[in-house]
């Protein structure tokens, strides 16, 4: 994994695993045109940011990797499992979000699939093989839901692909030591991992539970037949000056970008 800073001042952050001519990005929050409390590369519409600096921010990243805007598809993010086929870019600015999934995945070069993330899982997936890439947005919901593992699914079905041919990355979020959850998320995930449930969870830091986003994500992905998975293993929370965090700064915060595209 390695940081890189763009002509333009933004930086993002790339995973080792995947070749060097996939377009791969996860963006810090810095580079960009917001003001405080997005400061400075938001990508969020709905935490009180104006719409025109929002813009601005998504040009400057995709400048920053040598994609056009007009190449976005972006989706509502709802904390589901619904995993959406993309055949051609569908860019936010110019029609109205109207697909809710947490995961995309596309054969398309053409596209750049985007999401935003503030404490929520980023995880990359990259079939070499058969020419596939994805993106998935994975909080304590799409988490215990597998989306991860549904979008891999989705990857077979649609493309053909093999999940021990497919690249998998988990980007930065909410470490376990940040993570304290309650009864009722610990009851949702051992239901869905059962006995391997208990390795997910960290005990010590107080009455509850904290979870391990990285570490069930992982799981997940090995659990559908992907072999290769790169951890990022970065907190938001513990690095607020890279990362928004909805957690640690109160909810008052933006949302950073990751993105993923097949080179033209």
């Amino acid at each position: 994994m390695s940081f890189t800073s763009a002509p333009n001042g933004v930086r993002y952050f790339q995973f080792a695993s995947f070749p060097k001519n996939l377009i791969q990005a996860v963006f810090t929050r810095q580079g960009g045109v917001s003001p405080a409390p997005w400061d400075s590369l938001n990508f969020g519409n709905t935490v009180g940011d104006e719409r025109p600096r929002v813009r601005e921010n998504r040009h400057l990243a995709f400048q920053a990797v040598g994609r056009e805007p007009s190449s976005m598809f972006d989706v509502w993010q709802v904390h589901s499992a619904d995993v959406v086929v993309v055949n051609a870019a569908h860019p936010h600015f110019n029609n109205p979000l109207e697909l809710k999934a947490d995961a995309m995945i596309t054969d398309n070069p053409r596209v750049t699939l985007f999401m935003r993330f503030a404490d929520c899982t980023p995880i990359l997936l990259y079939d070499p093989r058969r020419g596939v890439v994805g993106i998935v947005h994975a909080g304590w919901l799409g988490t215990v839901r597998k989306t991860a593992a549904r979008a891999v699914e989705m990857m077979r079905a649609a493309y053909g692909s093999r999940p021990a041919d497919i690249l998998a990355a988990i980007g930065p979020a909410i470490g376990p030591d940040h993570y304290e959850i309650g009864g009722d998320v610990e009851e949702h995930a051992r239901y869905a991992f059962g006995r391997d449930a208990e390795t997910l969870f960290e005990r010590g830091h107080g009455p509850k539970a904290h979870f391990n986003l990285w570490a069930a994500n992982q799981l997940a992905l090995r659990q559908a037949g992907v072999e290769q998975v790169e951890s990022a293993a970065l907190c938001t929370a513990c690095h607020t000056e890279d990362w928004y965090s909805h957690r640690a700064e109160q909810g008052k915060t933006g949302r950073f970008g990751a993105l993923i595209a097949l080179p033209e």
